[in-house]
C-alpha cells in the first residue's frame, strides 16, 4: 500500500487493509469512560516490500517540477503592498525590522530568541465568559508548515471539533511581511494544495492584516496559529500551548462520546506532562530553531549538542521507561502531540536545513522512530494534518538567510517510512 494512501479515520474503527489488528490502546482519562482507538501491527514474520524504484524516481520528478514552479522566495519591496514575493531577497537586507530576521541584526550572541505570544485570552465554558464556547464562532488560521500550528490541528481532530471550529491554511511561503493567504489561482497548484488551503474569505492578502485589524499599532511577529473570534472580530489567542488546553476541555459540552472522553491533559498526569513539556520545548521543539538560526559557530554548536542530548533522553524514555506506544504508556497526551510535530519534520527538514545532522531519526533513534510512525500511520489526526510539501518548501524557500538559492532537497525519500519498514542500516542491525 502506498504511503500516500489514505488511512480510514481512527474514530470510525477502521484500519489499513494491509495491516493486521494489534491490541487496543487507551486514551486515558481521569474518572471518565475510556476511549480506545484501534491500533495496527504486523507479525514480525511479515515483510512489507520496499517501494518500487518507479516510486522513487516519480517522487524525484514530481519534486523537481514543483521546485521549478514555486513562488520565488524573498523579501518584498516596501513600496508595493500587493507584490507576491517576486523581488530579490537582497532588496531589504539592511532592514532591521523585517520578519525574516530570525536573529536581531547586531546581536553578537548569534542566538535565536523566540518572542512571546501577545494575545492570551481564553475561550471558556463558564457562564459570563468574554469568549464563550460556541459552535461555528471560532476559526483557526494555521500553516501546515508550522509545527506550532500543527499542534492545534491535531488536537482539533482528536477532540472531534471539525464541525465546531473551522480552519484555513496560509501559503507555505513566508516573506518579509510574514505569512500570506493563497490566491484563487494558487489553491490548486501541486505544491500548495491541501485541505482548506484557500484564499481569505474577505480577500485579505496577508495574515498581518488580521493582526492590524485588531491592533493598528501591533509590533510583534505575525505568527500562526491564530484563534479568531468571528463574532467580535478579535484574536482570542495566538499561543499554541494555550489553544491546545482550550480545545481539550472548553468545548466538551458541545461534543459527543468518544470525543468528550479524550483528555490530553489528565489531572493525574499534569505534573509529569508539565515537566516533559518544559525540557522538550526548550531543547527539542525550540532547539532545532536555535540550532538552525544561529549566526555564530559557538551558538550553533551549543544548541545542537543540547538538542541531541535531549533526543537521547527521549530515546531512553521511549525505549526503556514506558511500556505503551505513547509517552505515558497507554495514554495519549499533549506531550505526544507537541513532540510529534518536531520529530516528523526532523529528517525531511531539520537534518539538512537546520544542520541538525549528528544523527537522523530513522537510523539513529529506533524508539523515537517507532513512536512517531505509530502516531502517523495509526491515528489519522496526525497523518491527515501533516503536509510534507508545505513543510519542505516553506523552510527551504522562506529562509533565504540559510538557503539563499531556495533549492529544496529531494530527499529523504520517502518523507516518512512505512510502519514496519526500516532503512537498510537498521534492518541489518536487526
Amino acid at each position: 500500500m502506498s504511503i500516500r494512501t489514505r488511512i480510514s479515520p481512527l474514530l470510525r474503527g477502521t484500519t489499513p487493509p494491509s495491516l493486521a489488528p494489534l491490541r487496543t490502546t487507551t486514551l486515558g482519562t481521569l474518572n471518565r469512560p475510556s476511549f480506545s482507538p484501534s491500533l495496527s501491527s504486523l507479525s514480525p514474520t511479515v515483510i512489507i516490500p520496499s517501494p518500487h524504484p518507479r516510486y522513487f524516481f516519480s517522487t524525484i520528478t514530481k519534486l523537481t517540477k514543483m521546485a521549478a514552479q514555486d513562488t520565488p522566495s524573498g523579501k518584498e519591496q516596501k513600496a508595493d503592498n500587493n507584490n507576491n514575493n517576486n523581488n530579490n531577497n537582497n532588496n531589504n537586507n539592511n532592514d532591521d525590522n523585517v520578519i525574516t530576521n530570525w536573529v536581531k541584526p547586531g546581536d553578537k550572541s548569534g542566538e535565536f530568541k523566540r518572542q512571546s505570544s501577545t494575545f492570551r485570552s481564553f475561550i471558556s465554558s463558564s457562564p459570563g465568559s468574554e469568549f464563550p464556547a460556541e459552535a461555528n464562532r471560532y476559526h483557526l488560521y494555521v500553516s501546515y508548515a508550522c509545527p506550532w500550528a500543527n499542534r492545534t490541528l491535531i488536537a482539533r481532530k482528536l477532540k472531534g471539533l471539525e464541525d465546531i471550529i473551522s480552519f484555513s491554511v496560509v501559503h507555505w511561503h513566508m516573506g518579509a511581511k510574514g505569512w500570506r493567504f493563497v490566491t484563487a489561482g494558487e489553491a490548486d497548484q501541486e505544491d500548495v494544495k491541501g485541505e482548506n488551503v484557500v484564499p481569505h474569505e474577505e480577500g485579505l492578502g496577508y495574515l498581518r492584516e488580521l493582526y492590524f485589524s485588531v491592533n493598528p499599532e501591533y509590533e510583534g511577529r505575525f505568527t500562526v496559529p491564530v484563534l479568531w473570534d468571528r463574532k467580535q472580530k478579535r484574536i482570542v489567542n495566538n499561543e499554541s500551548s494555550e489553544i491546545l488546553r482550550m480545545l481539550n476541555t472548553e468545548f466538551n459540552d458541545l461534543i459527543d462520546e468518544p470525543f468528550k472522553s479524550v483528555d490530553l491533559y489528565p489531572e493525574d498526569l499534569r505534573k509529569e506532562i508539565d515537566e516533559a513539556n518544559e525540557w522538550q520545548y526548550d531543547l527539542i521543539n525550540n532547539g532545532v530553531y536555535k540550532s538552525g538560526f544561529a549566526t555564530t559557530q559557538e551558538a550553533y554548536e551549543r544548541n545542537v549538542k543540547a538538542l541531541f542530548e535531549a533526543l537521547d533522553r527521549a530515546e531512553k524514555h521511549l525505549g526503556e521507561e514506558t511500556e505503551g506506544p505513547y509517552w505515558f504508556g497507554e495514554r495519549l497526551t499533549e506531550v505526544d502531540i507537541r513532540l510529534f510535530v518536531t520529530i516528523v519534520r526532523f529528517d525531511p527538514v531539520y537534518v539538512q536545513h537546520f544542520k541538525c545532522n549528528i544523527r537522523d531519526i530513522r537510523s539513529g533513534y529506533p524508539a523515537i522512530h517507532k513512536w512517531m510512525r505509530n502516531l502517523y500511520w495509526n491515528i489519522p489526526a496526525f497523518k491527515d494534518t501533516t503536509n510534507f510539501n508545505h513543510i519542505k518548501f516553506h523552510y527551504t524557500k522562506s529562509h533565504t538567510n540559510i538557503n539563499p538559492l531556495s533549492i529544496t532537497p529531494v530527499g529523504p525519500v520517502p518523507d516518512i517510512l512505512p510502519r514496519w519498514e526500516e532503512v537498510p542500516a537498521v534492518s541489518f542491525r536487526g
